[in-house]
């Protein structure tokens, strides 16, 4: 791969242009968390919603728009849902909040998971990720996390990538992790935000990710666009379906509640 994807570095313009973003995307959650619109993203469309009760995972771009094209990368911005009967929205934030645990209930693409520090519901969290399409990449990942109870029923949850750091010869005795923001580019950003609510007799979740990246040279699309450009949507749609079975799974009395 090395030789046919030349590394690129990181630019401050392509940062503030993702910073940027955030920011406005930020802004426009407001509202919404502060009860003046749906607390859902489903509930403003009721096919969605009636998806979601049929058992089905709802994964599109926001708003219907491709990526945001910025100076030398792109910015992912992706919303998905799911519908979990018969559990509480205490069990919900449980399985999300188990990071130890990440490494079983996210494989393959989560392969070691582990908490780095916890304050309450202020999370630091350590992830190893794979992605792998037509090739395979392995990043080494740090996160910020915070969660809040808006309401007994209500969840929300911010995750921040602080670290990330793409990997050679993962797993062998040569491997290399690379400095942040160095080597081909594949993920350079990525900060989710989740929002959980019981009702209906389950839980909805919701995850929206918003994620930055290199460009896409015309000559090498056919190799990076799988994983830049494909991979945001699978990795989302994966993500609420594991979080699904692994609340049908059995398991401990919920405690992070």
């Amino acid at each position: 791969m090395a030789q046919t994807v030349k590394a690129v570095q990181l630019k401050s313009e392509t940062v503030d242009a993702f910073e940027a973003y955030i920011h406005q995307a930020e802004a426009q959650m407001q509202p919404t968390l502060a009860g003046t619109g749906p607390f859902l993203w489903s509930d403003a469309a009721p096919e969605k919603a009636r998806h979601l009760r049929e058992g089905k995972i709802v994964a599109e771009t926001w708003l219907g728009k491709g990526p945001v094209h910025v100076l030398d990368g792109l910015i992912h911005d992706w919303i998905g849902a799911a519908f979990v009967p018969g559990v509480t929205v205490g069990e919900a934030v449980a399985i999300l909040q188990d990071y130890d645990n990440h490494k079983n209930v996210y494989k393959p693409e989560v392969m070691q998971s582990k908490v780095i520090d916890r304050q309450g519901n202020d999370f630091q969290v350590y992830l190893r990720l794979l992605k792998k399409k037509i090739i395979t990449v392995v990043i080494d990942t740090d996160h910020s996390v915070h969660y809040e109870a808006r309401s007994p029923a209500r969840w929300t949850c911010r995750s921040y990538s602080t670290r990330i750091c793409e990997v050679e010869d993962a797993g062998k005795p040569n491997e290399k992790v690379l400095p942040a923001d160095a080597g081909f580019g594949f993920l350079w950003r990525l900060y989710s935000y989740w929002r959980l609510e019981e009702r209906d007799g389950g839980v909805y979740l919701e995850c929206r990710a918003i994620s930055l990246t290199r460009d896409i040279p015309k000559a090498l699309a056919w190799i990076i666009d799988p994983i830049v450009g494909k991979l945001p949507r699978e990795s989302l749609a994966n993500t609420l379906k594991a979080t699904r079975q692994g609340l049908a799974l059995p398991r401990a009395p919920a405690s992070a509640v």
